[in-house]
């Protein structure tokens, strides 16, 4: 295949790939074995074998080839000619109508830290396992600054261990401001205001704590804790954006398809499994257990090939209810968009895997929404046994406060807080039933919002029993 092919193959190219690339000793095969990364059209990363050795390739293509081709070679030099630890860079080259090339020592087995971050991130908030994650991190990201150079797409994913070292890596993120001179102070706070917001918020508080890490390895400025945390909002705010526009337009994370006749929006990891099931929604409802049936909305749990969902139809009752719906977006779009919503926040509800919304000539009819199937009980039966003398599990109780607190941070009400909207799963409670979920700009909008919340909470439960005074006690009664 040439090299310019690949800019119309796709996001999913047929495997192996055999490529003619050149460096200084010639041309050479490279046989691109596995793909990593995929931006149709424009940037291919996989494994391969190039010479007789295993190596990381990024295949740049398209009409931005020559600018992105440019900007990861500077960034790789710029790290290897400071001193930092990146993979070596073993050729490169670009050709005018083809595309450019950089091939890499591939690291055998090494670890991303974010998959580092995965394996510890349910512990206990600042455990020591995810110190230890976050500590290596910070100390690679103040040997940066220190070298004036920093990463404008700074995440664990960026950061490699191997053989007992950490690798930076993806040259086209990494900029200067003065190359061996120690990075601005603004410049630093910026940056680390983009690494802090992409961790849970629950570390905020300890941020401070945490930032001993980085000033270990780089104590050139003081870094005044009320600036960082203002900068950390904004690059959150700014990241809460752009996901939630994601969720609705075809990229790495979901493939979505939006036309005059139907719009359809899947987890893209999830694709093959969930194109079946949109398929046959209708046949596969009829087929389930049905949670609720009729009115405006139907809902079941069905199984496909060994795995469980629930699937939610909103329908449309008549031509009245049409002319209600027809012209704005289905309350599947809603639950869909919230609950991707609530899971970037790291607020518990079941995945969100697939939405489809019928239309003619752009006319909204019934929509679909496929989520994850929660086993656990509601918070009606698990806390049942409690109602009398109110002695519910402490754990259980602390992950309510533990929700309401997340919901009040993040000025969310959910609209409809019955304790059947309420489910315990992996010791957590989580929120089903998105339809009227808002997340609030002003605390003027919120405190009724979360007042009504809080009194359809409480309703749950009666007013004298012993269980209704314990989470009576318990729960903020006002948004300050």
């Amino acid at each position: 295949m040439r090299l310019s092919e690949l800019q119309k193959a796709g996001r999913t190219p047929g495997l192996p790939i055999s490529l003619e690339l050149a460096d200084a000793a010639g041309p050479a095969q490279l046989q691109l074995l596995t793909l990593l990364r995929v931006l149709p059209g424009q940037r291919y990363v996989g494994a391969g074998v190039w010479r007789g050795r295993p190596v990381l390739a990024k295949l740049l293509v398209g009409s931005k080839a020559a600018r992105n081709f440019e900007r990861e070679l500077t960034g790789v030099r710029l790290l290897a000619k400071q001193g930092l630890t990146t993979p070596l860079l073993l050729a490169d080259g670009l050709q005018e109508g083809e595309g450019g090339w950089l091939l890499f020592e591939f690291l055998e087995d090494a670890q991303s830290l974010d998959q580092a971050w995965k394996a510890v991130q349910g512990l206990p908030v600042l455990a020591d396992e995810q110190q230890a994650v976050l500590a290596e991190a910070l100390t690679a990201i103040g040997q940066m600054h220190l070298k004036g150079l920093w990463q404008e797409d700074l995440h664990l994913d960026n950061l490699l261990r191997h053989n007992g070292q950490l690798y930076l890596i993806d040259g086209a993120g990494i900029c200067a401001e003065e190359a061996g001179k120690p990075l601005s102070r603004q410049k630093v706070l910026e940056n680390l205001g983009v690494f802090f917001a992409q961790l849970p918020k629950t570390l905020e508080p300890f941020i401070e704590e945490l930032l001993v890490h980085y000033l270990l390895s780089n104590g050139e400025h003081a870094l005044p804790l009320e600036a960082l945390l203002k900068q950390v909002e904004k690059v959150r705010a700014w990241r809460m954006n752009d996901y939630l526009t994601k969720v609705g337009r075809d990229c790495t994370l979901f493939s979505v398809q939006s036309g005059a006749f139907a719009l359809r929006a899947i987890r893209r990891e999830e694709e093959a499994a969930m194109l079946p099931v949109l398929a046959n929604a209708d046949a596969l409802l009829d087929q389930s257990h049905l949670y609720k049936t009729g009115g405006a909305a139907s809902v079941g749990k069905v199984e496909v090939a060994g795995r469980t969902w629930v699937v939610k139809r909103y329908n449309i009752k008549g031509f009245a209810h049409w002319l209600k719906r027809f012209w704005r977006p289905s309350r599947a779009w809603h639950s869909w968009r919230e609950g991707n919503r609530l899971a970037f926040l790291g607020i518990a509800t079941p995945k969100p895997l697939a939405l489809l919304e019928t239309r003619f000539l752009w006319l909204r009819g019934k929509a679909y929404l496929v989520t994850e199937y929660l086993p656990g009980p509601d918070i009606i039966e698990r806390f049942a046994p409690y109602v009398e003398h109110g002695d519910a599990p402490e754990a259980e109780l602390v992950a309510l406060d533990r929700l309401f607190a997340d919901l009040l941070r993040e000025r969310i009400s959910h609209g409809d807080l019955k304790g059947h909207n309420v489910f315990w799963d992996e010791g957590r409670w989580a929120l089903i039933d998105l339809d009227s979920m808002c997340q609030h700009r002003s605390r003027s909008s919120f405190a009724p919002a979360y007042a009504r919340d809080r009194a359809r909470f409480m309703r749950n439960w009666p007013v004298g029993s012993a269980l209704y005074q314990v989470i009576d006690g318990r729960l903020p009664k006002n948004p300050d």
